[in-house]
């Protein structure tokens, strides 16, 4: 796969897994372990690659590289090359992905209380913590 995004328009999206359903389009496009969390970093600022691999320690290279090139696939995501290489490239939200942030933050309040449900350790960082609500 290329390392960079193929620039896309609507024609070009990634394909619904399931033609005409709307469910399997939005969890296309959010769903997985790792999307959601980038769109709620991404609201709060845009940022470089080193950036958001600090904030989700857990997550390899390969995988921030795959989930960010799909979330730019489908539009909600922008890459912006700041200059010729090594310049950093910085992430944000696309005024599409910004549509998506009502999902981000119903999904994180609900998270806070699973948390709450399943007495788990909410473990408050600052670094990686999603405690802040999506304006």
């Amino acid at each position: 796969m290329d390392k960079k995004a193929p620039s896309r328009n609507r024609s070009e999206a990634r394909p619904n897994p399931v033609p005409g359903c709307p469910m399997a389009a939005a969890f296309a496009a959010v769903g997985g372990k790792w999307k959601l969390t980038l769109l709620y970093w991404l609201a709060h600022g845009e940022t470089h690659f080193a950036g958001l691999r600090q904030r989700a320690a857990p997550i390899s290279a390969k995988v921030l590289a795959e989930q960010l090139r799909e979330l730019q696939a489908d539009g909600l995501v922008d890459r912006v090359e700041t200059g010729p290489v090594p310049a950093p490239v910085l992430y944000h939200l696309t005024s599409y992905g910004m549509t998506a942030l009502p999902l981000v933050e119903s999904a994180r309040v609900w998270g806070e209380a699973h948390l709450r449900h399943t007495h788990a350790d909410p473990a408050r960082t600052e670094a990686t913590g999603c405690h802040d609500a999506v304006a």
